[in-house]
Parts: C-alpha cells; sequence; structure tokens
C-alpha cells in the first residue's frame, strides 16, 4: 500500500519480524500487512543479519529466545546504527532483568505472547510514526549544518550579531564595515541558511547550537 505522504525519494517502512516460532510469525505478518504495513520476516537474528538490515525506516518486531544472537543482543546492534530503528519485544517469558535491560536500552514497547493484535498493530504504528519524525528531525539539522558550513567566516560574525539583536548600523561599527556590506552579507545569510525571517534565523541558530563567536 502505496503513502501519498510520503516524499518520492523516501523509502516505504518495513517491519522487521523476527521470531522462531513459524505460525506466530505468519500470523503477525498477517495482522500486520492487513493493517498496511509491508513486512520481512526471518526466523532468527542470524538469518536477517545475513540478509542485511538495510537503510529502510520502520521498526523491528522481534522475540527475546531464539536461536543463535537474542533479540536483546540485536538491540544492541541496532542501537549503534546512524538511523537506530525502533524496537519492539514480543516474548512469552522474560526474566526481570531482561526486560529491564531491554527497556533500559531503548526498547519502544516490550509485550508478552498471546499479544492482542490490536494491541500490537497501535504499538507498532506509534513505532513507525515515531521513527519517521526522527529521522525528519535528523535530516532537518543536517541539512541546517551543511547551510551553515556553506557560510563564510564574515557571514558566521553577522549572523551572530544578528541574532543577539543587533541593528545594521551596530554591526556596521562593530566591524568597520559600510551598512551597505553589512546589508549584502545579512542577505546572503538569510539566503544561505534557507530563513525568511529573523525568527526563523533565530529558531535554525538554536537547533544548531551554535556558539557565540568570541
Amino acid at each position: 500500500m502505496s503513502d501519498p505522504t510520503l516524499n518520492p525519494a523516501e523509502e516505504m517502512p518495513v517491519i522487521r519480524l523476527i521470531d522462531d516460532d513459524v505460525a506466530f510469525r505468519r500470523a503477525v505478518r498477517r495482522l500486520l500487512q492487513a493493517a498496511g504495513h509491508h513486512v520481512a520476516e526471518y526466523s532468527s537474528v542470524g538469518a536477517m543479519l545475513l540478509e542485511g538490515i538495510g537503510s529502510a525506516p520502520g521498526c523491528l518486531v522481534l522475540d527475546i529466545h531464539m536461536p543463535g544472537p537474542s533479540g536483546l543482543d540485536l538491540q544492541e546492534m541496532v542501537a549503534t546504527q546512524p538511523e537506530p530503528l525502533p524496537v519492539i519485544f514480543v516474548t512469552a517469558e522474560a526474566t526481570v532483568h531482561e526486560t529491564l535491560r531491554a527497556m533500559k536500552a531503548g526498547a519502544a514497547d516490550f509485550l508478552f505472547k498471546p499479544v492482542d493484535g490490536d494491541t500490537l498493530v497501535s504499538v507498532v504504528n506509534k513505532a513507525v510514526a515515531e521513527d519517521a519524525a526522527r529521522r525528519k528531525t535528523r535530516r532537518h539539522l543536517a541539512d541546517l549544518q551543511n547551510r551553515y558550513a556553506r557560510l563564510s567566516p564574515r557571514e558566521r560574525q553577522v549572523l551572530d550579531m544578528v541574532v543577539s539583536g543587533a541593528l545594521n548600523k551596530q554591526i556596521s561599527a562593530e566591524l568597520g564595515a559600510a551598512e551597505r556590506t553589512v546589508k549584502a552579507h545579512r542577505a546572503h545569510v538569510m539566503s544561505k541558511m534557507g530563513v525568511s525571517s529573523l525568527a526563523d534565523l533565530v529558531r535554525a541558530v538554536v537547533q544548531l547550537d551554535v556558539p557565540a563567536s568570541a
């Protein structure tokens, strides 16, 4: 099922379903597919790693206890990726230590079998939406960082003074430059940063956490 809200350049979300119980895996796959999700299923963590986790957004739905590496092992691996996927555990049994370890490592949710279908779909929908939001935020920040990197040293000085509330004539006096030159620098800063107002420029600098120039 295609999503008209997705950017054509973006990959469709994929639910990576990992469980060694064939009957359970197939039932969950049908459930999630009926809810409109694309599902890739695996019988073990090793099987998924052999194929490669890929770069597609989405989430992981997996058991803890499986042949080979455990679900907790995979959670640790995923956390080191540039785009870490949300992890949802669905397991028949788990110790208190395992449950705490999963939640402390940032599991999106922890469910026990037999799992309610509506609950699982709701949890997966939430995880996929949160993953998409985080990726969007990371892309936006990376774009701002690239834009800031293109500013010249003088443009960065002007930016710092503008967001501090200095007027053009004050910046002119501070830098020893003609006011028309300051206006030109200011226009270049706005253009390169991709903003159209002072408020947007300030917001961009706050997101970048740019230190004040000396």
